[in-house]
């Protein structure tokens, strides 16, 4: 389980999210906004979001916590287009 203080929940701001009824979908992008400022620099986003998908979502499938952390991963991992003068081919 994690709880607060962990190194995926340091603020235990997940953790308390799923324990409020009926929190809206505004209200949790909210949380996760925060939880996300609260990690350490050096975490990995990817494997902290893993974590508490395994944790929380087998026992929360249709919570709006989960929709929220899955989508969360998803932009994670979501290739990112690389625009402007990088993207343009260089004349030879």
């Amino acid at each position: 389980m994690i709880d607060k203080g962990s190194t995926h929940d340091p603020k235990g701001l997940i953790f308390e999210a799923y324990r409020i009824d009926g929190i809206a979908k505004s209200e949790c992008r909210t949380i996760f906004l925060d939880w996300a400022l609260s990690l350490p620099v050096d975490s990995d986003t990817n494997v902290s979001l893993r974590a508490l998908l395994d944790t929380y979502a087998p026992q929360n499938p249709t919570h709006v916590m989960t929709e929220v952390l899955t989508e969360g991963l998803a932009q994670a991992r979501a290739p990112k287009r690389r625009g402007g003068w990088r993207a343009r081919q260089r004349p030879q």
